[in-house]
């Protein structure tokens, strides 16, 4: 079954310094890199997912701001394969399938950023597109949420989402995926 490796979001804006800071993003990044090395080795697909807002008043990724930018850690090389998105879900209103189909993908391998929001909403598109996703837990982030009164802790979100993910998406860590694979 072909393999493409999808990386959402992994942009200025979530680490260190910007608009919307997330919790252990460079964890997550360290993670993502090892994947990359992984699947350039083996000549799979890597489809670098960048959210852009269009939006003047965009609270963070807007068009054209240092915080829109894919990390500086990321291997994008010449043959990079970039899909731009407005929405959580990757493939809405994009040409990601399109893009998986023409490279004959049966299956999504996701990491990226936010856990609870994009890599969510795009492993539940896939999975209903019939992709097959596995999701790389330590290879995502989020952040802490609220509601009301109650704060609920970055890890405790983390927690709650990918045990949600495991009714669509194989869910796994990233030395256990490349253990099998390898």
């Amino acid at each position: 079954m072909k393999q493409a490796l999808i990386i959402i979001d992994v942009q200025n804006d979530y680490f260190k310094n910007g608009k919307m800071e997330l919790v252990n993003p460079q964890k997550a990044l360290v993670h993502v890199n090892k994947l990359e090395k992984s699947f350039k080795a083996r000549k799979l697909p890597v489809i670098y997912i960048q959210h852009i807002n269009d939006d003047p008043d965009a609270s963070f990724f807007g068009r054209g701001t240092r915080g829109a930018l894919l990390h500086s850690a990321l291997m994008i090389d010449n043959n990079v394969l970039i899909v731009e998105k407005q929405y959580p879900n990757s493939f809405l209103k994009t040409n990601l399938k399109e893009v998986l189909d023409s490279l004959k993908v049966e299956q999504l391998v996701i990491t990226g950023m936010m856990t609870h929001m994009c890599v969510d909403s795009t492993t539940r598109a896939s999975r209903e597109l019939g992709y097959s996703p596995i999701v790389i837990s330590d290879a995502t982030a989020t952040k802490d949420l609220g509601y009301g009164k109650n704060k609920v802790l970055a890890k405790d979100v983390q927690v709650a989402f990918l045990a949600a993910l495991q009714t669509f998406a194989q869910v796994t860590t990233t030395e256990k995926y490349l253990s099998k694979i390898e």
